[in-house]
């Protein structure tokens, strides 16, 4: 997942934003339950009941879009004023975002920190402005030489979009793959997650102010029954989803008979290399935060660590002590650094996980001591004693195995095990040495020496590897995927076949 940076300004919102689909330029309230209870992470107290879209909406919704797919309402527009609609969709989302205002909703969806996520939505109008510039510096039409009179390449649209969000990072990937949708032509249906639509229905809001065509942006709500409708039908030729394996597998069986193009970003289990040679206080420092960044709801957090023998027991000793050095607390305390889970089953989930860890023979190091509030709070795990075949899939929590190594050659076989391939992180003094390993490393993204959120650099690309996914993250990555190569020219009667 791709954010932009900025500073929160400490401006919350204080109410509950209503669930309303926008479907053919119409806000409508859905009719049914999504059979989700929205509570505060923090306390376990109801929000409000999900809601979820019938299924004659969602197909009003799916024909909509199509209709404005082959009346080129849109894309026969010219590309300047395109271009100015997008950057009217980053003027409209402004408001909310200088503001802080989606801070607020965004925490009581995911449990995230307030000063996290102030920063993941004050940058959303970003997106917009950024579709808008790849937009009139790609352009959709390229006179190419011909060997016999004129040949035009159109980068055309491939078609009604369903992007379908997930709950741990709702308004980045709403906002990012709707504006490259829009701005590559395709009409684009959003599905918030059921667990989080609040920060979905204000953006949505705004957007549904712009003079956009009907047809163009749309959402619907609901759980999978909703995501099933909308991935199945003919009429969706993109699907973008970010989430979980079982749920990728699905969409992609789903999409399969219409041979939809698929962008699916499925997490991992990333591998994090500990050389002997690497600071030891700097790494428990980075390891720390990066196992507890979103929670710990983050699918590019290290999850399996994989430390030479030698400093094995140093790192553990240092690791814990810098995770009781971070404070756990209420999502909407700004001086929180880890909150609560998103929601209950998160939670139950991951206790699960831990109880079935230490039951195969793990022994379980946890430093924190949770608020009695009520809330989805899950203290930061290390896991040790374990083979590192046990830790082969996703945990998506504050939550990491430990292993012990004895070469090179031997670590890089157990980062590599597991058939995912998202992110990865090497640590050590010796960068030459670093390269070497993290050209090795299945994954997408591998950082040296650190675990950050955001891009490595401003043109920076990664692909979804194994189960991991398909696809890739990049802005020219996800600008192309909405769009394919159409080529009209003169043919050359004389040619000899």
């Amino acid at each position: 997942m791709r954010f932009r940076e900025w500073s929160y300004n400490g401006s919350i919102m204080s109410q509950i934003p209503e669930q309303v689909d926008l479907v053919d330029g119409r806000r409508l309230t859905p009719t049914g339950r999504s059979g989700v209870a929205l509570r505060h992470p923090d306390t376990g107290r109801l929000l409000a009941d999900g809601l979820a879209t019938d299924a004659a909406t969602v197909d009003a919704a799916l024909a909509a879009a199509h209709r404005a797919w082959q009346s080129r309402v849109w894309t026969d527009l010219p590309l300047e004023e395109r271009a100015q609609r997008l950057e009217a969709c980053a003027a409209a989302l402004e408001p909310l975002t200088t503001s802080g205002a989606l801070a607020e909703p965004e925490s009581l969806n995911t449990g995230i920190p307030i000063s996290v996520t102030g920063a993941m939505t004050g940058g959303l109008a970003g997106y917009f402005h950024g579709a808008a510039h790849f937009l009139r510096t790609r352009g959709d039409v390229e006179e190419r030489p011909g060997r016999h009179g004129r040949v035009v390449l159109h980068r055309a649209p491939r078609g009604p979009a369903v992007v379908i969000a997930p709950w741990n990072a709702p308004s980045p990937i709403i906002v990012g793959r709707a504006a490259f949708a829009i701005a590559a032509g395709c009409p684009v249906i959003v599905k918030p997650s059921e667990w989080a639509p609040f920060t979905a229905d204000l953006v949505m809001a705004a957007l549904a102010q712009v003079d956009l065509p009907a047809g163009l942006v749309q959402m619907v709500h609901g759980g999978a029954t909703v995501g099933a409708q909308l991935v199945a039908d003919r009429r969706a030729r993109v699907v973008a989803f970010t989430g979980g394996l079982a749920a990728g597998r699905a969409i992609a069986a789903a999409a399969a008979p219409n041979f939809a193009q698929l962008q699916l970003e499925l997490g991992g289990n990333n591998p994090a290399i500990v050389r002997a040679d690497a600071d030891l206080a700097a790494t428990a420092a980075a390891l720390a935060r990066g196992m507890t960044k979103l929670n710990g709801q983050w699918c590019e957090a290290p999850g399996k660590l994989i430390v030479h023998r030698s400093v094995a027991a140093e790192l553990l000793e240092r690791l814990l002590a810098e995770l009781a050095s971070l404070p756990i607390g209420p999502c909407l305390d700004p001086a929180t650094v880890i909150g609560p889970m998103s929601h209950e089953a998160r939670k139950t989930a991951l206790e699960a996980h831990i109880v079935a860890q230490v039951a195969a023979g793990a022994t379980a190091h946890r430093v924190h001591t949770v608020p009695s509030s009520g809330g989805w709070f899950v203290a930061p795990a290390v896991l040790t004693g374990l083979p590192s075949s046990a830790a082969s899939t996703e945990v998506f929590g504050p939550v990491v195995t430990l292993h012990e190594y004895d070469s090179d050659d031997q670590a890089l076989t157990m980062a590599n095990e597991a058939g995912d391939g998202l992110a990865g992180f090497v640590f050590t003094a010796d960068v030459d040495a670093a390269f070497v390993l993290g050209t090795r490393l299945r994954g997408g993204e591998i950082r040296i020496n650190g675990t950050g959120l955001f891009d490595l650099c401003d043109a920076s690309t990664q692909s979804f590897w194994g189960t991991s996914g398909i696809g890739g993250h990049g802005d020219v990555e996800v600008f192309e995927m909405f769009r394919g190569s159409r080529i009209v020219g003169m043919d050359d009667p004389t040619a000899p076949m």
